[in-house]
C-alpha cells in the first residue's frame, strides 16, 4: 500500500503544474492533501482528470483558505471531518478515514504566524490534537500524515540557530508539541528509518531557497509504534514540483 501526503498550497494551482500527471506516475493507493484552498465542489472540479479515486474534502468556512482532502482507491469504512472542538473546526484542517487495520488522519496544523501571533492558539491545538489521535488509537492503530508546521530537530531545517524561538515552526513550544506525540507511542517514520539523513519538504519561495536547498522538514508520517513492522519505506519526493512543499510517501506491506 502506498499513501502519499502533500501540502499542495492551492489544489487548483497544483493541477496546472502537472499534479494529475504526477499522481498517475506515482500511483498511490491513498492521497492526502493539505492546504487545498478549495471548497468540496471546487476540489471535485479540479480533480476531474484523476480517475479511480473516491474523493473526500473538508473545507474552511473562509473560501480559499487552508482545507484538506483525501483521495482513496480503497473504500474507507467511515470518514469524519475535524476534531469536534468548535475552536478548531472552521478551517477544514483534519480528515479521518477509517480502514480495516488503522485510522488515517490527514492534518494541516495551524501555523503560529508572523511574529508568533498565533503561538498560544497553536499550543492549545497541539494539546487537543494529541488527545484526538490517542482517542482513536484506543480503537485501532493510527497513521497521521500532513503538514505539521514544525521542524522537530536541528537536522530538520537548514538554519536552526537563526530560527530557534524566533520563527514559526521552530519554537520550543512547537517542538515540545510534536515531542509529546512521539512520547505517546507514535513514531516519526522518516526520521526513524533515516536518523542522519538531511532532507527537506518545504522551501520558501523567496531567495531561490529550493534551488539552494535551504529548507525545512515539516511534512510527516507519524504512526502508532505497533504499525512499524508493516512499514517498508518513507520517502521525501523532493524532485516533484508544483508547490512550495514536496510530497512524502509511506509504503506499507
Amino acid at each position: 500500500m502506498k499513501i502519499l501526503s502533500w501540502n499542495v498550497n492551492g489544489l487548483r494551482a497544483a493541477v496546472k503544474k502537472d499534479f494529475i500527471q504526477n499522481m498517475h506516475t506515482i500511483d498511490p493507493d491513498i492521497i492526502c492533501l493539505q492546504e487545498t484552498k478549495a471548497q468540496p465542489d471546487e476540489v471535485l472540479e479540479a480533480l476531474d482528470g484523476l480517475d479511480g479515486y473516491e474523493i473526500f474534502a473538508n473545507s474552511a468556512t473562509q473560501k480559499g483558505y487552508a482545507s484538506t482532502a483525501i483521495l482513496t482507491k480503497l473504500a474507507p469504512l467511515s470518514v469524519e471531518n475535524d476534531m469536534g472542538i468548535q475552536a478548531h473546526d472552521n478551517e477544514g484542517r483534519i480528515i479521518t478515514a477509517e480502514y480495516d487495520d488503522f485510522y488515517l488522519i490527514t492534518v494541516y496544523v495551524p501555523n503560529s504566524g508572523r511574529g508568533l501571533v498565533r503561538l498560544e492558539y497553536r499550543q492549545q491545538w497541539d494539546q487537543d490534537f494529541l488527545a484526538f489521535i490517542k482517542n482513536h488509537e484506543k480503537k485501532k492503530q493510527v497513521i497521521v500524515c500532513g503538514d505539521l508546521n514544525v521542524a522537530h530537530q536541528a537536522i530538520d531545517l537548514a538554519n536552526p540557530k537563526s530560527n530557534y524561538n524566533k520563527t514559526a515552526g521552530y519554537t520550543q513550544a512547537e517542538i515540545d508539541g510534536l515531542s509529546r506525540i512521539i512520547k505517546n507511542d507514535f513514531v516519526d517514520v522518516f526520521r526513524h528509518l533515516y536518523p542522519e539523513k538531511v532532507m527537506y519538504s518545504w522551501w520558501s519561495y523567496m531567495f531561490n531557497a529550493r534551488t539552494k536547498n535551504v529548507g525545512w522538514r515539516i511534512d510527516y508520517f507519524l504512526t502508532s509504534k505497533t504499525l512499524l513492522g508493516k512499514v517498508m519505506d518513507c520517502s521525501i519526493l523532493n524532485e516533484i514540483l508544483g508547490s512550495d512543499h514536496c510530497p512524502v510517501l509511506l509504503e506499507l506491506k
